[in-house]
């Protein structure tokens, strides 16, 4: 649910009602909408009630698909073949010539609420041994020998507020979970993703706080916010988003949104939009180049052929000629663009290095690191922070200033800072990033 709905090349059927063991068939998209049209509806009513029901098939499918509806509690496929609460498939069946063509003309299209991106959950029924408050089957019979369009139909049906997507995307069905666990210190779409759904969630769960949905940081409140969520719904409340938490958390969100009911509240771009994957190159500004910025920054404390470059939010010579090592150093293109892919590659390598940090690191980064590199003119609790431990360690090093507990990032902060970073060893840049915040916790808490 992190991005515009896609039709998926492939989906997998679960033959049998989701707890009876059964085996899964991974098909074709298309196959399984022309079997499901074969054995749901006859080939030989009229083409528009045909196309109206394959358009609600396409959209039920999807929905199941795009909500992640199986596979949010645990499941290895994306819909079952049972009747009673998904759609009719048969495995090798026949197929019919004309259900054969108009799906092929069809499969890429489905339907919304007006307003929403969500495929509509286009519950549907025969009409004639089952009624439920979706199309009839039957019904639409009546309605195309009427003479309406399958759109007719369909808002007949589904309410006039409806539209029809055309010749959406095409691609891969791939799970929604980045692979990797967010925890306090990571920073991108995935980490926006959650706080905009946490968010949604507490509107029906007020235990769960509110956090700033409009950065993608995960911070400390966020760290908060899923703890609770944990609690409530009884997972190990630890804080962090690993595949189980993502998961329960995708689940509850279709809930509230009653994404998977026919009058659910439908997603808005806004609440999937991406930031941070746009392309950047020389001369941009924005809060996605600081975030490009502080993952090269941070990867140069662990690869020294990356350039330093300073966390502006400026996308400078500096930052370009970063891009160029990364992308030479992993075997991509050296343009000095970074497009969806190059950034996606650097949030990889970024999270692979905090994966492979000493535990006493990663617990200090996350103590509470705010996911970005603190510089002169910053003010706030993290500057106190750092302040503090900066004067707990001049205690034993002389050479560090005392400073004031002011909570300003100013020129003796910054003075005490890169002498910290002299009895170290590493670049004495007065900025303090992941390995300098984690060192000063660690030998801070020792003194």
């Amino acid at each position: 649910m992190a991005a515009t709905p896609v039709i998926p090349e492939t989906i997998t059927v679960h033959l049998g009602r989701p707890n009876t063991p059964a085996p899964n068939v991974t098909v074709p998209f298309t196959e399984y909408i022309k079997s499901v049209a074969s054995n749901e509806i006859y080939p030989t009513w009229p083409e528009n009630a045909i196309r109206a029901n394959m358009l609600a098939q396409i959209t039920f499918a999807l929905n199941r698909v795009y909500t992640e509806y199986y596979r949010s509690r645990g499941y290895d496929f994306d819909i079952t073949d049972n009747t009673s609460i998904d759609q009719k498939f048969v495995y090798g069946g026949e197929i019919y010539d004309n259900i054969s063509r108009i799906a092929d003309e069809t499969f890429n299209n489905y339907i919304v609420r007006t307003g929403s991106i969500a495929p509509l959950y286009a519950q549907f029924c025969d009409g004639y041994m089952t009624y439920c408050n979706g199309l009839s089957q039957w019904g639409t019979v009546t309605l195309a020998n009427q003479g309406m369009t399958p759109l007719q139909i369909l808002r007949y049906y589904y309410g006039d507020d409806i539209s029809i997507v055309y010749n959406a995307d095409v691609g891969g069905n791939t799970e929604s979970y980045p692979g990797v666990a967010l925890r306090r210190g990571s920073f991108g779409d995935d980490v926006l993703t959650i706080k905009r759904e946490l968010n949604r969630i507490a509107k029906n769960y007020p235990a769960i706080p509110a956090v700033n949905g409009n950065t993608g940081v995960y911070d400390l409140e966020t760290e908060e916010a899923v703890k609770i969520f944990q609690e409530i719904f009884n997972l190990e409340p630890d804080g962090v988003v690993g595949k189980a938490t993502w998961y329960k958390i995708k689940q509850i969100f279709a809930g509230v949104k009653r994404l998977s009911e026919i009058t659910g509240e439908g997603l808005t771009l806004s609440e999937i939009e991406k930031r941070y994957t746009r392309e950047m190159s020389i001369g941009m500004r924005g809060v996605d180049v600081e975030a490009l910025q502080y993952y090269l920054a941070f990867l140069g404390y662990f690869y020294p052929e990356l350039p330093p470059i300073p966390i502006t939010g400026y996308f400078g010579e500096l930052t370009r000629d970063a891009v160029f090592t990364f992308q030479n150093n992993y075997g991509l293109p050296v343009t000095g663009v970074v497009d969806a892919n190059v950034f996606h590659e650097i949030e990889r390598a970024y999270q692979a290095a905090v994966r492979d940090l000493p535990p006493s690191y990663r617990s200090a980064i996350g103590e509470p690191y705010p996911g970005r590199f603190i510089v002169e003119g910053d003010r706030g609790e993290s500057v106190r922070i750092i302040q503090r431990y900066l004067n707990v360690v001049s205690q034993s090093n002389p050479a560090i200033p005392v400073i004031a507990v002011d909570g300003i990032f100013g020129p003796r902060t910054k003075a005490a800072v890169t002498a910290f970073q002299r009895s170290l060893g590493i670049e004495q840049n007065g900025a303090v990033g992941p390995v300098e915040w984690a060192e000063l916790v660690i030998r801070g808490n020792q003194l």
